[in-house]
């Protein structure tokens, strides 16, 4: 499994017709560290940043590797 990239991500939530901001809501995060985590703000390595990249497929998660 690859992860995707930040690009291939905004276009997934785009062909859905979704916003990061729902997404957020309905996983249970602050729509900005969604955001930051998108954008390369936060570099995800752990924590919350880490689980929503991981989340969103932007990584892949330690048991499957």
């Amino acid at each position: 499994m690859k992860p995707l990239t930040p690009a291939e991500v905004k276009a997934k939530f785009q062909s859905q017709g979704k916003t990061f901001r729902q997404w957020a809501i309905e996983n249970g995060y602050h729509p900005v560290d969604v955001s930051h985590v998108v954008t390369g703000r936060n570099s995800a390595t752990r924590g919350k940043g880490h689980e929503i990249a991981v989340k969103l497929g932007l990584k892949i998660p330690q048991d499957a590797a």
